[in-house]
């Protein structure tokens, strides 16, 4: 390619503002892509501590029922760097829409063969390895979601706004969590006493009419400026993680180690702390609703919070939720577990609005910042879903298991803050990406 092909080549430079007809078709899509994903991924969350102890795993006991639903729910979380990797490959080398759309599709048929899938009384054991399997299709699609959602927003965006325009992105976490949960909530009302039988499977089905609303949005929008000038300057990419491991070791362990705080405060509050409320004593319905309410507040403090790491820098903010969390932790995992409505709800608040969203917020932004734009997608999915895979595919399975061996909460507040101290100690050593130049 000659010179002069290559500057006429250049794709336009990302927008100088967030209020254009592009940039809020990109943000939309960013978002309602993302809220339908997470629709689908936290569906199977919840449906792990109210459903599938007692549909695949009734005949092991109340006790070991749930640490083999919770099981199942680390199975996405471990496949999640896979899809991280194998979407984040080819978003480096063919583009971050073409994963996006790609990514929407499994998750969609995966969602919904959930849904149909007959209960262990019925086929025996075949229905929780097929529930197994079909996890696994779940944790790769979101593995290469996020990293594309994110990518399409942060690299649309003027530099002073990245942080609020990856919020966009990381809120279809919360906002899925929210549909998810109230459509549980609602089949639950409606379905009564056959709720285990058919009212549960309703939510997983109505995937496939969200899938096809995700579908025409993110057809519309365009692939990223800096993408476009990647190809445009004709640099060869074959293998992006051979990349990332080679020059941005470092990047991926500390951008890992701080984003899995984020994951275990998600885990705590909305996994774990849901099943152990219940089974503590407090209604269920009262339980998803409070859940829901307390994902309002989330998403709120999520676009607060990456509107300051705008400003004040995203290190700052994030040193500002984890030492938040480990203030908390404690007061959080003793109100979780009093077997009261309010006692639920003060914790969730606490820990799902106003810990994870202070967290929440930065993060998107914080860990792209740290690759260059030839391994970004490869780089900062790693990162991000390496942590995704060990703070919330592990956390519900290990406090379940910290739970029966000890019986101790100063045990399981102790864990949650060794977490929190750790993302504090990653986050300080980290360099500020906001002024860097993406490009």
């Amino acid at each position: 390619m000659t010179i002069e092909t290559r500057l006429t080549a250049q794709p336009a430079a990302p927008a100088e503002t967030l209020n254009t007809k592009d940039m809020r078709r990109i943000l939309a899509s960013s978002f309602i892509g993302s809220a339908i994903e997470y629709y689908d991924f936290m569906l199977y969350a919840t449906a792990a501590s109210l459903v599938f102890n007692k549909v695949f795993f009734a005949n092991l006991g109340p006790g070991f029922a749930i640490f083999a639903s919770f099981v199942t729910l680390a199975i996405g979380y471990v496949a999640r760097p896979l899809g991280g990797l194998v979407f984040g490959h080819f978003g480096d080398i063919l583009g971050r829409k073409k994963m996006l759309v790609l990514s929407m599709l499994i998750m969609g048929a995966g969602t919904v063969a959930i849904g149909l899938l007959p209960p262990t009384a019925q086929i025996g054991v075949a229905a929780p390895i097929a529930l197994s399997a079909l996890r696994l299709v779940q944790g790769i699609a979101v593995g290469g979601e996020w990293g594309g959602a994110a990518l399409m927003a942060i690299e649309h965006a003027p530099a002073k706004h990245r942080g609020f325009a990856a919020a966009f992105a990381n809120a279809g976490g919360p906002a899925g969590a929210i549909l998810g949960t109230l459509a549980l909530s609602l089949f639950a009302a409606v379905s009564g006493n056959q709720f285990l039988t058919w009212g549960w499977r309703v939510p997983f089905l109505l995937s496939a009419l969200l899938i096809l609303v995700g579908l025409v949005i993110r057809l519309q929008v365009s692939e990223t400026p800096a993408f476009k000038r990647l190809e445009a300057e004709g640099e060869r990419r074959r293998v992006p993680i051979l990349d990332v491991l080679r020059n941005n070791k470092r990047a991926v362990l500390l951008g890992l180690t701080a984003t899995t705080a984020f994951y275990v405060c998600q885990s705590m509050t909305t996994v774990w702390g849901v099943s152990v409320a219940i089974e503590s004593g407090a209604d269920k319905n009262g339980v998803l609703n409070i859940k829901a309410a307390a994902a309002v507040l989330t998403l709120i403090v999520t676009f607060w919070s990456a509107r300051l790491s705008d400003r004040f820098g995203r290190r700052r903010l994030l040193a500002v939720g984890t030492l938040s969390g480990v203030a908390l932790a404690f007061p959080i995992v003793f109100l979780m577990t009093n077997g009261t409505l309010w006692g639920f709800a003060i914790a969730i608040v606490l820990g799902n609005g106003l810990v994870q969203g202070l967290l929440y917020g930065p993060i998107a932004a914080y860990v792209a910042e740290q690759f260059p734009t030839r391994n970004r997608y490869t780089g900062a999915s790693l990162a991000y879903q390496g942590a995704s895979m060990l703070g919330a595919g592990f956390t519900p399975m290990v406090v379940a298991g910290l739970a029966l061996l000890t019986g101790g909460l100063w045990v399981i507040g102790g864990f949650w803050i060794a977490i929190l101290f750790l993302a504090f100690v990653a986050v300080r050593a980290t360099p500020e990406g906001t002024k860097r130049d993406l490009d």
